[in-house]
Formats: C-alpha cells, structure tokens, sequence
C-alpha cells in the first residue's frame, strides 16, 4: 500500500543494513525530506548520499516503479528534480525527461508495522487507538492537541478569507454572517448562514436606528411573514405591512423559503423567531459589532458585547402562533461560549494574521484556553477512551483530529496513530 511507504519513508523505518538502488548503489538518507500535499513530487528537500556522492532534491514514491510512466511523470519537468524513486515493486527502470535514469530502491514496510496498521484500519472499537491513549506522555498528548489547533485555526482562517473575498473584504458583514450562521447552533447553521448571505446590509443600515424596522427587514427576508396566519395578532400585520413597505423601497429580492428553517426536535428558546429577533437587537444596538469585538481585550469584555435580548414582543412569545411565559429571552451562558469559540476566536486570529498583530492571536488562544471544554460526542468520545480533556483548546483539536484524520482514517498522519505503530 503506498501510504504506508509513505509513511516508512517519512519516519525513516528501514530494515537494518544500508538501503541500495536496484543498480547495487549504497544509498544513505540523511533527511527524508519535507511531505508534500499539494502537486508535484512526494517529498521535498531530501538529502542522501548516493554511492558516496551527496544528493539534494525530490523523492517520489509509489507501489509499482511503472506507476511512474502511467502517471506521465516521464513527460513532466516537475519531476526532473526527483533524486531518488522509492518503489514496493521494481517492475521497470524510470527516467526523466531529458532520459537521465531515476535512481530507484526497493523498499518494504516491516512486518509488524504492517500487522499494526491492519489492527486500526478493522477495528470495531473507536476509536481505534484507544488501547495506548491512556498510558501516552503528557508532553505527546500536549504537543499533538497544540498542533491540532493551530491546524484548526489555519482551516477557519482560510474559511474567513474566503467569505472576505465573496463580501468584498467587508470585515463587519463577513462576521455578522459568521455570527449568524453560529446562532444556527447546527440544526439551523445553514439556514442562518443563507439568510444572511442574501441580508441586504446598506439597506438595513439605512434604518439601524429604529429596531422594529431591522426585526421587519430580518424576519422579512426569513420568509417568516409570508404566511398567512389566521387570528394574526397586530405585531405580525404590522411587522408585515412594514417589510412589504422596505421591500418596495428597496427592491429586495425574494425572501427565503420557509421550509428552509427546522423547527423539529427545537427547544422554543432556539426557534430561529427568538435567535433572529436577538440578532435584530444586537444589529441596532452596537453599529461597529466586529470593531467593538475585536478591541475587546476580556472574555467578559466580548460576552457582555454579544448578550443580546429581544424587543419586548418577544419576551411573550416563541413564534408567531406559540405564546410564552413572560422573561427575557437573552443568550445564555453555555451558547455565548459556543459563538465565542466559533465566531469571536477565529476572527480575533485570522484578522490577526491579517493585520500583522501578534496580540490578536495569542489573545485568541488565550480566550480558547480560558474557555471550558465544549460537551458533544466528540470529546464524551475521547473523554472516554482516556484523552483528558479540560479547556476548549482540547476539544477544539479533538474536533479537527476527529474530522480531519479519524474520519478520513488517515492514522498515518496521526502522532496517536504513529504512537501506535511504533508499540511493540
């Protein structure tokens, strides 16, 4: 299999004795060389000596030496560089486009490795290295989960760059767009990332100073006043008659589909009614949201920001048709955390990145690691299976590690895994 080839190149798991070319040449590694992902050869840098003489370049692997034509790599300059061919079967001889012979070596993944690598790859437990997690160094452990999150953060920045280019590199609609999809919380994330992607922002701008005019434009364009509701009370008429009058001035397009929101399985107090009418508040009282945000250097500096409530309509009802039991219907302390760590986090380290600022990005980290853990079946999963799990940082990098790797069973590429395979 050519991952684990890979995977023996990488970590340099030879059989004893000096590797050879298939032409009896004593090859010496000295660096393996750097992974390479994207296109292109499969390792950069590498440096060996070949028959005495050192070598710097590229090294491609693959299972059969003949892959090596069928993959046109004859033909392409790219891999003139390539310094050694790294092979399971040598069933041909390889050369670069010039016709200048690609050294080749005959490798072979040991045994053990082999029979280990089997063990993860058909366990019926999970997750499958679950037999070492418990007795792993705490430095092991540490440095993995750190590197995981930086990983996570990079994956989020990208995402945020991304909407910027799509938003014109508006800072405060990419994050209220991200703010709102995490009012989602899962069930309605996509539905809510929809609506506001297609938010007219200039034109509810025009009329942030009057709240009842933003929770028109907001529920407008959720679709969530087309219905005709018979014994309508007078908010609902009004709120309608005002999006009808919006809609005209502005020429809006088509709100959404209601059938694009989920209300099964919703507790009332996450009825996307509520969630939207929060977002209306937060939208007309603070008029620079991801500025404030970002200045904010406390934890509770952010969530005191970010604690909307509703007009007082709302503080009696769960929709337009279910009345409540008068309170405030404010975002409570366990969602807060959770729109801090999806949405305030990456911002303060992508516009880190983007603005050269260090302190942004540690603040980030630090907000992360301030944080109590998130509580889903990700970090139950690995809570259970001996992966201590203490701040958000962790279950953060248990999040990635079970999207990016578990997911993918890529334990190849997994330090837990490799901490397997290395076990005697």
């Amino acid at each position: 299999m050519e991952q684990l080839l890979h995977y023996v190149w990488k970590h340099k798991i030879f059989p004893l004795g000096m590797l050879r070319t298939t032409s009896g040449q004593p090859v010496e590694v000295i660096d393996p060389g750097l992974p390479n992902r994207n296109a292109g050869p499969d390792f950069f840098n590498a440096k060996l000596k070949i028959d005495g003489t050192l070598w710097v370049g590229n090294v491609e692997v693959h299972m059969q030496a003949s892959d090596w034509l069928r993959h046109g790599h004859n033909r392409d300059k790219a891999y003139d560089t390539v310094i050694l061919h790294i092979v399971g079967d040598t069933d041909c001889e390889v050369y670069r486009t010039n016709g200048e012979l690609v050294p080749q070596v005959l490798l072979s993944c040991p045994e053990p490795v082999r029979q280990r690598y089997d063990e993860l790859r058909q366990a019926e437990i999970y997750p499958p290295c679950y037999s070492i997690l418990g007795s792993l160094p705490k430095l092991t452990v540490h440095s993995w989960l750190s590197a995981l999150q930086v990983e996570r953060f990079g994956q989020k920045a990208r995402s945020i760059s991304r909407r910027l280019e799509q938003c014109n590199n508006h800072w405060e609609d990419v994050f209220f767009i991200t703010l709102a999809r995490n009012f989602g919380f899962g069930l309605n994330g996509d539905a809510f990332e929809s609506w506001a992607g297609h938010l007219p922002f200039r034109a509810v701008d025009k009329h942030r100073d009057n709240l009842f005019q933003v929770e028109a434009f907001f529920l407008g364009q959720a679709g969530l006043l087309e219905e005709e509701i018979a014994g309508a009370d007078a908010y609902y008429q009004k709120l309608r008659k005002e999006f009808c009058y919006l809609r005209h001035k502005f020429g809006l397009p088509a709100p959404m589909s209601v059938e694009q929101w989920r209300f099964l399985r919703l507790r009332p107090g996450n009825f996307p009614h509520v969630r939207l009418a929060q977002l209306a508040c937060l939208y007309h009282m603070e008029r620079a949201l991801f500025s404030r945000v970002m200045e904010a250097e406390t934890l509770e500096a952010v969530k005191t920001i970010l604690t909307a409530e509703t007009s007082p309509y709302w503080e009696e009802h769960f929709n337009f048709r279910k009345v409540s039991s008068h309170r405030a219907k404010r975002v409570g302390e366990s969602a807060l955390n959770l729109i801090v760590i999806n949405t305030v986090i990456p911002f303060l380290y992508t516009y880190g990145l983007h603005k050269a600022d260090e302190m942004l990005c540690e603040r980030a980290t630090r907000f992360l690691e301030a944080l109590k853990a998130e509580n889903n079946y990700v970090t139950r999963l690995w809570s259970g299976a001996g992966l201590p799990v203490y701040t958000a940082a962790d279950s953060q990098a248990l999040l990635q590690l079970q999207k990016e790797y578990c997911e993918k069973k890529d334990c190849l590429r997994c330090r837990f895994g490799y901490e397997y395979l290395r076990r005697q």
